[in-house]
């Protein structure tokens, strides 16, 4: 099917989908470093910027694809809504859907959006789309079920054709095997910057990659690895976390400083989530309708529902479709990571003093190796520096 990629970012929804035999041919994308990334990568497809400057989209256009601004609807964001100014914005998907409805449509944003408001930002999703003839289903997916990232997002897909959305998304599920690690066997990560109201805990895995800031400043995550060592990973990691290929978002220091690629990978749709979709929507499945519930009375959508029509139902369903085997997160990274700063982990460390979080038993006393031999390294440093002058 012809895929129209709108808000694009750095292309995680439309290379997935290409990934599974579909072909975009429309991009559309304002962030200058992001578009760096889209002109070096596709460097055939029209690439508009605004949003608001798509006047229409391509006629053979089969599918939208759109990982719309979340800035209002995240929980590290402001939290303004559907309605604010950023995420406000897919409003111009249904302008252009009036133009010409197209069969297929495919939103992806951050899984706080179904309790933000008492449900009021996918409530507005829903109704445009019931207004307009089509019926829905979405489900939170998490990266983790395909990639050592731990990553829940709402895939949300709309349709005027024959085939039930439901076959598309409903047809997979898996049960994640049991997470058995310790702390001198695997890698786990955490976020350095917390400490007080979470941690983050991803056992051989890393929690959600996110988008840092526009104007540069990466908040990585840690990784405590087997041999006591604590560091962040390098940014060609993060790319392959995510499922690009490494050095996938080069092209944007052409553009910007280089600590912008940290906000792109942040910011990006997890590529083999897009496949595994892409995947099921050329070949539907089969949806067992005893997975549906009522949705729940006090207008906060679950992980998962959908709308046949006439009836909008909750389904019950994990947020695995799958679950693909891959190594170990120590045998995953393939690029040295950056030795936690001793700035950042006696920062960390102060937090969690004060904090009563309950921590994984040895996970304190790594850290505090971690800032003695940091603080020995900044020593010998200083010795140096000083013999040299």
């Amino acid at each position: 099917m012809k895929v129209a990629g709108l808000f694009a970012g750095i292309g995680g929804l439309e290379v997935g989908l290409a990934n599974a035999g579909h072909e975009t041919v429309l991009l559309s994308e304002i962030w200058q470093p992001a578009r760096s990334v889209l002109e070096e990568r596709y460097p055939e497809i029209p690439l508009p910027g605004d949003i608001a400057s798509v006047r229409a989209l391509p006629a053979d256009t089969d599918i939208i694809t759109a990982g719309f601004p979340c800035q209002d609807l995240s929980q590290a964001g402001r939290t303004a809504g559907i309605a604010g100014a950023r995420s406000g914005l897919v409003g111009h998907i249904f302008r252009l859907l009036d133009q010409q409805p197209v069969p297929w449509v495919v939103l992806e944003n951050v899984s706080f959006m179904l309790h933000l408001d008492k449900g009021r930002a996918l409530r507005t999703l829903v109704e445009a789309f019931e207004e307009r003839g089509y019926r829905w289903a979405y489900r939170v997916v998490n990266s983790l079920a395909f990639l050592p990232q731990r990553r829940e997002r709402v895939i949300f897909l709309a349709t005027k054709t024959d085939v039930n959305p439901s076959d598309v998304l409903f047809a997979d599920e898996a049960a994640p095997p049991a997470f058995e690690t310790t702390l001198d066997t695997h890698a786990h990560g955490f976020y350095w910057t917390e400490g007080v109201r979470g941690l983050g805990w991803a056992q051989d895995a890393i929690p959600t990659l996110k988008n840092g800031s526009t104007v540069g400043i990466a908040s990585p995550p840690a990784i405590l690895l087997p041999d006591g060592g604590v560091v962040t990973p390098d940014i060609r990691d993060a790319e392959r976390l995510q499922g690009f290929s490494a050095d996938w978002t080069q092209p944007a220091e052409n553009t910007g400083r280089a600590s912008l690629r940290w906000s792109l990978v942040g910011n990006a749709v997890t590529v083999p989530v897009a496949e595994w979709l892409g995947h099921r929507l050329g070949a539907p499945g089969s949806f067992d309708p005893s997975r549906d519930q009522a949705l729940p009375k006090d207008g906060r959508w679950p992980k998962a529902a959908r709308f046949d029509g006439s009836v909008r139902k909750a389904v019950a369903i994990s947020t695995f479709p799958e679950f693909r085997e891959r190594d170990p997160l120590t045998r995953f990274l393939q690029y040295p990571g950056k030795p936690l700063s001793e700035r950042a982990t006696r920062g960390f460390l102060s937090r969690t003093r004060k904090s009563t979080l309950r921590f994984p038993p040895g996970f304190i006393d790594a850290l505090d190796r971690h800032l003695d031999t940091m603080e020995i390294a900044s020593t010998q440093r200083s010795v140096l520096t000083i013999a040299a002058e």
